[in-house]
């Protein structure tokens, strides 16, 4: 497993303790640049005590023409780009005018913050970019992890509020558990719930991190409750949601992936042919998402970042974007993708997770049961895309045109087939039909060559190479 190294999480301080402790510690001594919501995470440091002894300087360039004249122009100002050029300038500035008088005995940082807070105009998605840049001892190359925030408060006072909190503990957490990068996580909303602040992207980068990988992390924020999805590219880029979901058609295949089967791609391949001819989609750039739920992960007992890097590194080579969730239920994933388009969704599914959909013993949370959980996923442009099952036993075709639900919902299903917000696939590869993911991996684990003929070739060019999902080569 590629890590850095887990430290147990230690018993959580208040951030007034965390900032105080900060600030007696001569050895560590930097810079804040905070644009949008108020110097938060600076106040902590003047109102505790000491600040002398931790702050070089203070910056707050509100005025987009004073930005621009110090950080040079942008297209975004609450964006990873804004914030990436000032970490680069202000950590440039502070070492060039103190390396030489300190710099033996001194861990520099830079902190930067860039937010979009409620305010009197601003009434949109309040969200906010913040990293930190800082020397894991004296004289040391810097090391850097980047955080976005969505603030959750509805109005301005407990933003701002917070967003110092969230700053505190990223900085705490990068001087005084570096090398703990899970430690960091967990403690990055101390003080705070994720009913106030979510933390949906984070990225470690630099020599303390050389060892570390990001989709772990991204994993992290959604197992320890921090956000409920997260992403990142087949390259392995931890990517912002806001940003990668933005005004676009978005396509969903959710699984487990253990492994990526024919019929996976088959399944994908006929959706997408069908969702690109969809009013308001064709011509659009669709973005198409394999998603994990963290009950898919689990598989019946704890996650094993093993597997998950196996079905991503799987993933990546059929250059996906991969998308965790911790949303069991489509009404919730739906909610989710939908507070960044407005354009349609198409979820990809088989028969057997169409049938799960209309057992209502999944809504028993639901005041409105059912009708409730089918009124919020389909009360914005969503379709579902469903790939036929083949019976086993008599080799019938089960297809969402002759599936069967119980009976007094069968009024429901009718309309939601007949207006097409259900809708069968396809043109599909009937060969791939008798194909089932649990048979080829039981296969793979056996040594039951035949499984090859069940994945693509790429997949089964890399789980030999990799010796992914427990394949052992025959001997």
């Amino acid at each position: 497993m590629n890590t850095v190294g887990v430290g147990t999480v230690p018993e959580s301080i208040g951030t007034h303790q965390k900032a105080l402790r900060i600030n007696l510690d001569k050895a560590v001594y930097g810079t804040f640049a905070e644009i949008g919501a108020g110097q938060e995470v600076a106040r902590w440091f003047f109102r505790v005590g000491g600040a002398s002894g931790t702050i070089a300087k203070t910056i707050s360039a509100y005025d987009m023409q004073v930005s621009d004249a110090i950080y040079g122009k942008c297209e975004r100002y609450v964006g990873r780009q804004r914030l990436l050029t000032m970490l680069d300038h202000e950590y440039g500035l502070l070492l060039e005018r103190l390396r030489e008088q300190r710099g033996e005995s001194t861990r520099f940082f830079a902190f930067a913050e860039t937010a979009a807070a409620q305010g009197y105009i601003h009434r949109d998605e309040c969200h906010g970019w913040m990293g930190v840049r800082f020397q894991s001892e004296p004289g040391a190359e810097p090391s850097q992890i980047l955080l976005h925030v969505r603030m959750v408060d509805k109005e301005n006072l407990p933003q701002q509020e917070a967003l110092g909190i969230v700053g505190v503990n990223l900085l705490y957490g990068a001087i005084y558990h570096t090398r703990e990068p899970e430690t960091i996580i967990q403690s990055l909303i101390d003080s705070l719930t994720p009913e106030r602040i979510e933390v949906d992207m984070i990225k470690f980068s630099g020599p303390a991190y050389a060892a570390l990988d990001n989709r772990l992390m991204s994993l992290q924020l959604v197992q320890r409750g921090l956000t409920r999805a997260a992403m990142f590219t087949a390259n392995g880029e931890v990517v912002n949601a806001a940003e990668t979901l933005y005004k676009k058609p978005i396509l969903v295949e959710r699984g487990s992936f253990r492994p990526v089967t024919k019929v996976t791609l088959d399944m994908l391949h006929c959706a997408q042919a069908q969702f690109v001819q969809e009013p308001g989609v064709e011509g659009e750039e669709t973005l198409v998402l394999m998603e994990m739920t963290l009950k898919n992960l689990a598989d019946g007992g704890a996650i094993d970042h093993r597997d998950f890097l196996d079905r991503v590194d799987i993933l990546s080579t059929l250059g996906k974007t991969v998308m965790v969730s911790n949303y069991a239920e489509f009404h919730r994933l739906a909610s989710y993708l939908f507070r960044y388009t407005k354009k349609k969704i198409g979820i990809v599914m088989g028969v057997p997770t169409l049938r799960e959909i209309f057992d209502e013993k999944y809504y028993a949370d639901l005041e409105g049961g059912i009708l409730e959980s089918f009124g919020r996923m389909f009360k914005n442009d969503l379709k579902l895309y469903v790939y036929p099952q083949q019976e086993q036993k008599n080799g019938a075709l089960i297809t969402a045109g002759n599936m069967r639900v119980a009976p007094h919902l069968s009024h429901l299903f009718a309309y939601l087939h007949e207006n097409r917000y259900i809708e069968a696939l396809r043109d599909i590869d009937e060969k791939c039909l008798p194909i089932l993911s649990r048979s080829a991996l039981a296969k793979i684990k056996s040594g039951d060559a035949s499984w090859e003929e069940m994945v693509p070739a790429e997949v089964s060019a890399i789980i030999k190479e990799r010796r992914l999902l427990g394949y052992q080569p025959q001997a």
